[in-house]
This record gives C-alpha cells, sequence and structure tokens, in this order.
C-alpha cells in the first residue's frame, strides 16, 4: 500500500506543480500580452515542469500540450498541428528508421569493439574510445539519445570486465564519458541533435534563412575538434585513476572474443555500410543538389529496406519511438504558435531595451552574450527542445528589433542549448547514464561546471576566430 501511495505522489506531484506553475505564469504576466500569449507562455511553463520531472512519458507529455493548445484556441488549428508537417518531423522519422535498419546489421557493434580493441587496454585510449565511437555514430545515428543506449551495454560490460567498484573514479569516469560523449556528439552533424534540426528549421521559418547539413558541419567543426579531446582530459584529470589499476588486458580479450562471435564481415554489413555512405555524401551535397536532408533520410530508408538490396525488414524498421517523433513535432508546433500568439514578439520587445541592442549590435560581442543567455536559460528549461523553440525566436524578433542578420546570435544560441553538462534532466545522455544506477547527480556537479566553462570557452574562441574569417560572425 505505501509503495502504491508513493507511486501516486510521484505523478501527481509534478502535475500539481505544473498546473501551479500554468497559473503562477498567467497571472504573472503583465497586461502588455494578449490573452493568447499569456495562455501559450503558460502552457510551455506547464510543459516544461513535466519534461523536466517526467511523472509519464515525454511523448504523453507532447500530446497533453498539443491538446491545451487546441482547446484554449491559442492559434488556428493548422498553425497548432504544423509542426507535424514540418520536414524537421519526417527528418528525425527517416533517421530513427535508419538507425533501426543499421541495428539490424552488426557494422556498429564490429566497429564498437574494433574501436576497443585496439585501444580501450588503458584508461586514457578506453574514456576516448567511448567518446569517439558517438562521434562516429553521430553520422549515421541521428539520436543522442540513440547513440548513448547503444552504448551503454557496452559500458556496463567494460565496468564489470575492470572490476571498477562502485564510487570508483574508473566508474565514474566511463558513465560520464557516455554522458558527455554523447552531448558532444551532436556538435558538427546538423542531423545528429533534435536541438540543431529545430534551430535550422526555425531559421528558416522565421528569418527566411537556411543553413544546409554541410553549412552547419563547416560552422561547427572546429569547436567539435577541441570540445573531444578537452573533455576527455578534463575527465581524466577531474577522476585520476591509480597507475596500477590504468591497464585492462582483459578488455582486448573479451573484444577478440566479440569479434570471433561475429565473425567475418559479411554481404548485409557491406551493403549497409554503402548505404549509409550514399546518404551522407547526399546530405553533403545539399548546395549542390538542393535536396531537404529530410527527402535524403528518406531515401535511406527506402534503399535500407528495398528486397535484395536492404539489409532490414520493414516490419522492423517502421518500429520506432514515437515519443520521440511526439517531442520533436509538437515541441515545434509549440514555437510556431509561440510566435503566433505574439508572445515571441512581446518578449523580445521587452528585451529591446538599448543596451541590450547596442551590445548585440556588435557581432561577436552579441555571440558572447548569447551564449551566455542560452547557458543560464538551459539551466532554467531543461528540455533542448523547448529550449531551442523558445529562445531562438525570441532571439531572431531582438535581432529584427536590433536591425542585424539573425544568423550567427540565433545559430550560436541553438548550437549553445545543446551543451547541458551540470544537471541531469539538461540532456538526454545525462538522463540515459545516471538511470543505470552506475552515477548520482552529484558526480555531475564539479565535472559539469568545468566542461560547462570548456564549452562557453571554445564557442567564444570558435566565434572569434573560425566564424570571424568565414564571414558567419
Amino acid at each position: 500500500m505505501k509503495s502504491v501511495i508513493n507511486g501516486n505522489i510521484k505523478i501527481l506531484a509534478p502535475f500539481a506543480l505544473a498546473v501551479i506553475g500554468f497559473l503562477v505564469v498567467y497571472n504573472w504576466l503583465p497586461p502588455a500580452f494578449s490573452y493568447e500569449a499569456k495562455i501559450m507562455t503558460s502552457i510551455i511553463a506547464f510543459g516544461i515542469i513535466l519534461w523536466s520531472l517526467e511523472p509519464i512519458p515525454i511523448g504523453l507529455t507532447a500530446l497533453i500540450i498539443l491538446l491545451l493548445m487546441l482547446l484554449f484556441d491559442v492559434a488556428e488549428t493548422a498553425v497548432i498541428f504544423s509542426g507535424f508537417a514540418s520536414p524537421a518531423t519526417y527528418l528525425i522519422v527517416g533517421g530513427m528508421m535508419l538507425a533501426t535498419a543499421v541495428d539490424q546489421t552488426s557494422l556498429i557493434k564490429r566497429m564498437t569493439y574494433k574501436i576497443l580493441k585496439r585501444w580501450g587496454a588503458h584508461v586514457k585510449g578506453l574514456l576516448g574510445s567511448i567518446i569517439i565511437i558517438q562521434q562516429i555514430q553521430a553520422f549515421f545515428i541521428p539520436s543522442t539519445a540513440v547513440r548513448s543506449a547503444l552504448i551503454l551495454p557496452v559500458s556496463a560490460m567494460i565496468i564489470e570486465t575492470t572490476n571498477a567498484k562502485a564510487g570508483s573514479n574508473l566508474r565514474k569516469m566511463i558513465m560520464l564519458g557516455v554522458a558527455y560523449g554523447g552531448v558532444i556528439s551532436g556538435t558538427a552533424v546538423m542531423t545528429a541533435a533534435i536541438g540543431n534540426i529545430l534551430t535550422v528549421e526555425l531559421l528558416n521559418r522565421f528569418a527566411d534563412l537556411r543553413i544546409t547539413y554541410f553549412e552547419w558541419f563547416f560552422y561547427t567543426f572546429p569547436l567539435w575538434l577541441i570540445l573531444i579531446p578537452a573533455i576527455w582530459l578534463m575527465l581524466l584529470k577531474i577522476f585520476p585513476v591509480p597507475p596500477e589499476q590504468q591497464h585492462f588486458p582483459e578488455i582486448e580479450e573479451e573484444m577478440v572474443h566479440r569479434l570471433k562471435e561475429l565473425g567475418p564481415v559479411n554481404k548485409q554489413e557491406m551493403r549497409c555500410l554503402l548505404i549509409l555512405l550514399f546518404v551522407v555524401g547526399l546530405w553533403l551535397m545539399e548546395p549542390v543538389h538542393g535536396l531537404h536532408p529530410s527527402i535524403t533520410a528518406l531515401i535511406g530508408v527506402v534503399l535500407m529496406t528495398l528486397p535484395f538490396i536492404g539489409v532490414a525488414p520493414w516490419e522492423r524498421v517502421v518500429k520506432i519511438n514515437y515519443n520521440t517523433v511526439l517531442l520533436l513535432s509538437v515541441t515545434l508546433s509549440m514555437g510556431y504558435t509561440f510566435v503566433d500568439s505574439g508572445a515571441a514578439t512581446i518578449i523580445s520587445d521587452y528585451m529591446s531595451v538599448n543596451w541590450f541592442v547596442s551590445l548585440i549590435q556588435n557581432p561577436l560581442l552579441g555571440v558572447v552574450v548569447v551564449i551566455f543567455v542560452a547557458q543560464l536559460f538551459h539551466k532554467m528549461i531543461s528540455n533542448v527542445s523547448t529550449a531551442v523553440v523558445v529562445l531562438v525566436p525570441i532571439i531572431i524578433s531582438v535581432a529584427q528589433n536590433a536591425g542585424i542578420n539573425p544568423l550567427a546570435i540565433s545559430f550560436a544560441a541553438g548550437l549553445t542549448s545543446l551543451f547541458g553538462f551540470v544537471l541531469i534532466v539538461e540532456s538526454m545522455p545525462n538522463i540515459l547514464a545516471h538511470s543505470t544506477g552506475m552515477i548520482s547527480q552529484k558526480d555531475f556537479l564539479k565535472p559539469g561546471l568545468y566542461a560547462t566553462i570548456i564549452s562557453v570557452a571554445a564557442t567564444v574562441l570558435v566565434a572569434a576566430t573560425w566564424w570571424s574569417w568565414i564571414g558567419l560572425v
């Protein structure tokens, strides 16, 4: 009985808090907000609380938010449902289907085992392998959650094989390598994180600016190349392992055994690799052929499932996680409705004070200010998708009020929103690593603070150099 009561409290308490948040925001907002703007902002507050505390699945929360927008009539029905018709939604659907198809082969497992066999026998190589594997997966698996979920069983096996005890630095380092490696894996590949896709879609819709797959990579790859070794080195320094515990020959032996079980590379894996390379090639050549990334993703799905050519049965590939689909579609609808209701414009008008406008009119200073604003905003609004769909439209509107091109500062806002290191709820990789029970929230605090400082400093450095050289800033 007691467990039932506790379970009910865990569900009802977050709902009560979300309702209170809705009412507080609605009554706190000034008269300048119209009814629609007040209601929409209150619905966002309601959703943020439920997504942060997660008493129910994220997809169900998204569905409730969709119904609230419809029932309160905050915008035209077509606007509220428009997130489901966005190319970004089909990109995510296609990407998840691609990931499912790849998982029907041994390709990712073989790659993981080979990397760990080569470098996993020493603590430095082991941590580096855990981080690098997720960076490679980012080109083929467009979801930080899926990438982290794929590496977690391997990481658990490593912890068991190395006998990394609970609370040990080795265990903490491995699990934070999974979490932080997953977070930064979304940096340079536009399709690798929902936040990236949302940023591109919002810039296209509200500023008539289109960022291609290649352009995203071109803007961000220097930052990515800085973050990978910086996060690796930071974790090694914060969680030192005694010299006598730094070598793991048993990992190499285990990987040799697992590779033998897989056998030689088969035709299915080769076809899968060729299709993936073809898809990535099409994404990179978007400026040449002009196909939206969603079209390329769907082409990949067709190739992966066609008889004789494909590698996976359609029945398996079509079974995707619709929680993610609902989350993306509804958060896009939230962004569109947030702007349509007038809330984004009103908030941007409040922010368009002389001192702030003068700051962002300086291109580099504007990017630096927005990086700090986005970090603080993400701490308050833990869900990355919600942070992006609320912040980016506001930044676009503020830039338009200031009479400047919104590309650089809006891009910086969306990109920075990916980097959640301190709190578990700031990213799906953090949540998944914590859900194993092998690491606690307090273990995220110190390395998370350092990782945040590293990401901010690295982004500012890249903005001052690379972005300035290529004309983004």
